[in-house]
C-alpha cells in the first residue's frame, strides 16, 4: 500500500473533524490544452460565500502549510489529468483573463508543485508566477522535474510563502501581464 493512503485517510478523518462535512473541496480548473476537469482537494475553509480570511479556519492554515490539502491530487496523477510537476492549475473562470504568453503555460500538464510553489508560492506576484509556468512550459528536462521535486519538501517543511501579504491566500488574477 502506497505510504500516502494512510496519511490520506487521517487527514480525511481530520478533517471530518475539525471541519465537518463536506470533507472535500471540488473546482474546475484548466488542464492540459485549457481542457477543463475537476480538482479535488481536502477542503480548508468554511463554506458559503464571503472573503477568503473569513472562511479559512485555523485547521485549514495547518492544511494549506502543510500541503496535507493538496493530497487527493495525486489521484489525479494516477489519471493523468495531472502530474506531479507542472503549473498549478488554475480556476476555469480565469481562463479568458490569460494573455497569448500566459496561455502557454496550457502546453504542459498541470502538477502538484512546480517552479512557482518553490520560488515563494503566493508571496510571488501573479506576473512572477506565470513568468515562472511558463518557462517551465519552455524547458522542462527530467532533471529539472527531480530538483522541483526536492526543494518542493523543503518548501513544504519551511511553510514559506502560503499566503500572498495581506491575503489568506492569493489575491484573485484579474489578467493581462502584470494580471
Amino acid at each position: 500500500m502506497p505510504l500516502w493512503l494512510p496519511i490520506m485517510a487521517a487527514t480525511a478523518l481530520m478533517v471530518l473533524v475539525f471541519e465537518g462535512r463536506p470533507v472535500l473541496f471540488s473546482q474546475e480548473r484548466s488542464g492540459l490544452g485549457g481542457k477543463p476537469f475537476r480538482l479535488v482537494k481536502f477542503r480548508s475553509m468554511r463554506n458559503g460565500d464571503g472573503p477568503d480570511e473569513e472562511r479559512l479556519t485555523r485547521f485549514g492554515r495547518f492544511l494549506r502549510a502543510s500541503s496535507l490539502d493538496e493530497l487527493p491530487e495525486l489521484f489525479h496523477v494516477l489519471s493523468g489529468k495531472m502530474s506531479l510537476v507542472g503549473p498549478r492549475p488554475m480556476p476555469v473562470r480565469y481562463l479568458h483573463r490569460y494573455s497569448e504568453t500566459q496561455l502557454r503555460r496550457l502546453e504542459v500538464r498541470p502538477g502538484i508543485t512546480g517552479l512557482a510553489q518553490i520560488n515563494g508560492r503566493n508571496m510571488l506576484s501573479w506576473d512572477e508566477k506565470f513568468r515562472y509556468d511558463v518557462q517551465y512550459a519552455d524547458f522542462h528536462p527530467l532533471w529539472l522535474d527531480v530538483k522541483i521535486l526536492l526543494k518542493t519538501v523543503a518548501a513544504v517543511f519551511s511553510a514559506r510563502g502560503i499566503a500572498a501579504e495581506g491575503e489568506a491566500t492569493m489575491a484573485e488574477f484579474k489578467g493581462g501581464e502584470n494580471g
